[in-house]
C-alpha cells in the first residue's frame, strides 16, 4: 500500500529526510516514530502528496508521488497534528464542506455515520469553536474517513488529550484496525505504538529499525527471567551457571536475575535445579523490556554516533 526507496527531502541545506526505504502492507497498522525534527511529519507530507521529494521514489495506495499527486490526494485521509477546521461553522457543515470537496456520494449519510461513531452526533450543530479539543480532535478524524480513504495518515492522533478522550481516539484506532484499514501514525506515545501497531519503523532523519514491536525488543535485549527466592544463596548461583543455555546469572535481593534464549522451554528446567539445590522459589517472572527502552536505546545509540 505504501512503499518508498530512498526518499530523500531537503529544505536548502537542511537534511530532512535521509534516503528513506520501507514499504506498508494493505490492512497494516505502521507506526512511525521518532524525536522531534527527526523527520516524520515530512515523511507524511511528501507520502500525500503535499510537498515534492528532492530525490528517491514513493509510491501509495498504486500511485507515484510526483507523478498521480492528484489520485494520491483522494485515495488518502490525513489527520495532522493541528487540524484546521471552520470555527463559526457547526459540526455537520464543516463535515459536509469536505465531503463535497471530496465528491463523496452520500454526504448526509456519511457524515452520520462517523459523528455517531466518534459520539458526536447529538452535538453535531454546535459551532465547532466550543469544542474541546478532544471533540476537535474526533470532528478532525470524521474529516480524514469521510470519503473512506485506503490509506488514513495520523499524525500525533491524541497530542495533548486527556487521558477520556485520548482512550476514545486510541479504541476507534482499534476499530479501523479490525475493519482492515491501513493506518500510517505518526505519535510520541510509545505505549500507544506498542498496543495499536503492527510494526514500527524508528527514524531520526535516516531509518534506525523496522520491525513488530516484540521483534526490536529481542533485537537489542536478551530475555531475562527473574527467580524470586525465600533465601538466594551463592551456590543456586553457581549450579544455573552450569547450564549450556543460560547466558548469564546475578544474585539481587534474593532474586535471581537470569539471562536466557528460550524461557518457555528452559524455565521448566531451571525450575527444577533451582529446586534440588535446595531453594524455595516464591514465584517467577519476566523483566519486560518496554517499546520505550528499545526507542532511547536506538535514539541514543544515533545520538552517539553523530556528537
Amino acid at each position: 500500500m505504501i512503499q518508498t526507496e530512498d526518499l530523500t527531502k531537503r529544505f536548502g541545506d537542511i537534511l530532512a529526510v535521509d534516503r528513506l526505504t520501507l514499504s506498508v502492507e494493505a490492512g497494516e497498522v505502521f507506526g512511525f516514530l521518532g524525536p522531534n525534527g527527526a523527520g516524520k511529519t515530512t515523511t507524511i507530507r511528501l507520502l500525500t502528496a503535499l510537498i515534492a521529494p528532492t530525490s528517491g521514489n514513493a509510491k501509495v495506495a498504486g500511485c507515484k508521488v510526483g507523478q498521480e499527486d492528484g489520485k494520491i490526494r483522494r485515495r488518502v485521509g490525513i489527520l495532522t497534528e493541528s487540524p484546521g477546521l471552520y470555527d463559526r461553522l457547526s459540526a455537520e457543515r464543516n463535515l459536509d464542506f469536505f465531503a463535497r470537496l471530496y465528491e463523496v456520494d452520500d454526504v448526509d449519510g456519511q457524515i452520520e455515520r462517523y459523528l455517531r461513531m466518534l459520539g458526536l452526533w447529538d452535538r453535531r450543530h454546535e459551532e465547532a469553536g466550543i469544542f474541546s479539543r478532544g471533540m476537535r480532535q474526533k470532528l478532525a478524524i470524521a474529516r480524514a474517513l469521510l470519503h473512506e480513504p485506503q490509506v488514513l495518515f495520523l499524525d500525533e492522533p491524541t497530542s495533548g488529550l486527556d487521558p477520556e478522550a485520548a482512550r476514545l481516539v486510541r479504541d476507534f484506532i482499534g476499530g479501523l484496525k479490525r475493519e482492515g484499514r491501513t493506518i500510517f501514525i505518526c505519535t510520541h506515545n510509545l505505549d500507544e505504538a506498542d498496543r495499536l501497531c503492527d510494526r514500527i519503523a524508528i527514524i531520526n532523519t535516516r531509518l534506525l529499525a523496522l520491525d513488530t514491536p516484540s521483534a526490536l525488543r529481542r533485537q537489542l535485549y536478551e530475555r531475562t527471567v527473574v527467580f524470586h527466592l525465600r533465601q538466594a544463596e551463592p551456590r543456586f548461583v553457581h549450579r544455573l551457571q552450569t547450564l549450556s543455555f543460560v547466558r548469564s546469572v546475578r544474585e539481587m535481593d534474593n532474586k535471581l536475575v537470569v539471562a536466557i534464549d528460550d524461557p518457555e522451554k528452559h524455565n521448566p528446567t531451571i525450575i527444577r535445579t533451582l529446586v534440588e539445590a535446595g531453594a524455595d522459589i516464591q514465584f517467577v517472572g519476566e523483566l519486560r523490556r518496554t517499546l520505550e527502552d528499545v526507542y532511547l536505546r536506538l535514539v541514543g545509540m544515533e545520538d552517539g554516533e553523530t556528537n
